[in-house]
């Protein structure tokens, strides 16, 4: 291993409401770095695990609580990818309640591998504990915005019942504030998906830095 080349890849999280655009952006990253994505989301539990909250609506489960996923396997997946190169990660089918099947993610030598979902924020006292965060931002935009970003994508892939959606949506449109507050005091920083993509070559420096450190060490 050369001096300038870290000894492991390291995390950026890209936090943010539901329909922020932090998937877009995780896209971008992806086709103009190569750097591996790895979706949060799929990490929810099955629609029969006893341990899935369930909404006021009847019979629902409740996305929007943390309870719904699975903090710990999200956590040793990334740690996988990170030190190993690859790893098996779910496939969630979030219209049928549970995973369908599996990929695997490679890592093929990039220096950060991206996390994104809702829940991403809560992954990065683990991801600091394991020596591997580079960054936690929590992408936002305007309320009204998001709302018709995220109605769209979940009428689009049919993802609940359309009466379901546009109340979830009306619901979330009035806590996003909160849930951006809530996800910066788990240490994601709030900015824009362009606000972001500024402060790549930033990010990328600091990587680099960390590599030397670590080829500077006996």
């Amino acid at each position: 291993m050369t001096a300038d080349t870290p000894s492991h890849a390291r995390v950026l999280v890209l936090a943010g409401p539901s329909g922020s655009g932090k998937s877009r952006l995780a896209r971008r990253l992806h086709a103009a770095h190569g750097w591996p994505v790895v979706q949060l989301d799929d990490f929810y539990r099955d629609g029969d695990d006893p341990a899935l909250p369930m909404s006021p609506q009847a019979g629902l489960p409740d996305w929007d609580d943390v309870r719904s996923w699975r903090l710990d396997d999200a956590l040793a997946g990334l740690e996988t990818l990170c030190r190993v190169g690859e790893v098996e990660v779910p496939v969630y089918d979030i219209s049928a309640s549970r995973a369908h099947g599996t990929h695997r993610l490679r890592l093929a030598g990039c220096p950060i591998v991206v996390a994104e979902g809702i829940f991403a924020a809560h992954t990065v006292a683990g991801l600091v504990q394991r020596d591997l965060l580079a960054a936690a931002w929590s992408i936002r935009g305007g309320p009204w915005k998001t709302f018709v970003r995220r109605l769209t994508r979940d009428l689009a892939e049919r993802r609940k019942p359309p009466l379901t959606l546009v109340r979830r949506g009306l619901a979330l449109r009035r806590l996003e504030p909160g849930i951006v507050r809530a996800q910066q005091a788990l240490g994601a920083e709030p900015m824009t998906a362009r606000e972001a993509e500024a402060r790549l070559g930033e990010l990328m420096a600091d990587i680099t830095q960390k590599g030397h450190r670590r080829g500077a060490t006996p």
